[in-house]
């Protein structure tokens, strides 16, 4: 059995809203395997990017613990936290975040930058990620180029380039049609079965979630595995639609 990636304690983050506090986590404990593929579910604002963004290092918690291949990143300065991710944890957002002015070749080399590689062992990185996602020959394109399906793969790309244990997602189908985001789930799922990532995926969809280990939704500032509308009602809801067929291919 394969030994836990993420180990999170009592997690609490607070914002302050003029003269309110807003709670999106209360305490909340999550355990991830190394190679499981997790998905996040729930409500608009139940808390799901900010309890991704805590497992990618981009924010700290006010409270608990976040143990993630070892290290406590919740006890981390900013510094340290940029470095860790440099080196532990690829993201991919629903839009992409490619840079217009770079080819798909160059948006995937971005984060070698920040390690310590040389010129050839960037230039192998980078052709072996653009192959993984069946793009090696749109590497000279420009985003502009590319459909919307081909950038999200250049983003896969970026975020798999420096071998990171740890890849995370914000909706990263939500802005693609049916097909687009099908063949995108297949391969975010190839990343765990056959290179060992360990992935966590935030989504509003259930068809995408169905391609995930295991499910989890947020409630109430607290994870459970059982969806908001049975916990509820007894009885499953409407399903979230699958995404627009009329958004970019």
């Amino acid at each position: 059995m394969s030994a836990n990636l993420i180990e999170a304690k009592g997690l609490v983050r607070r914002f302050r809203k003029g003269s309110e506090t807003i709670t999106p986590l209360k305490g909340v404990t999550l355990d991830v395997k190394a190679g499981e593929f997790v998905a996040l579910m729930g409500p608009s604002g139940s808390g799901k990017s900010t309890l991704l963004n805590l497992i990618a290092g981009i924010d700290r918690p006010d409270e608990g613990s976040l143990v993630i291949a070892g290290t406590d990143i919740a006890r981390m300065g900013r510094g340290q936290l940029a470095r860790w991710r440099a080196d532990t944890c690829g993201y991919i957002f629903q839009l992409y975040n490619l840079v217009p002015v770079l080819t798909a070749y160059e948006n995937v080399e971005l984060p070698l930058l920040l390690h310590k590689a040389s010129r050839k062992e960037r230039h192998e990185r980078v052709c072996f990620a653009l192959e993984l996602v069946n793009l090696a020959d749109r590497h000279d394109h420009y985003p502009r180029q590319l459909s919307g399906g081909q950038e999200q793969r250049v983003a896969i790309a970026r975020a798999l380039v420096a071998d990171p244990k740890l890849i995370v997602g914000d909706e990263p189908t939500g802005d693609l049609d049916r097909s687009s985001a099908t063949a995108i789930l297949e391969l975010l799922r190839r990343l765990t079965t056959e290179l060992g990532k360990t992935l966590v995926m935030v989504t509003h969809d259930p068809r995408a979630a169905s391609y995930a280990d295991r499910t989890l939704h947020l409630r109430d500032g607290q994870l459970t595995d059982v969806p908001e509308d049975l916990s509820d009602h007894g009885h499953p809801g409407n399903a979230t639609p699958p995404e627009a067929d009329h958004a970019r291919a």
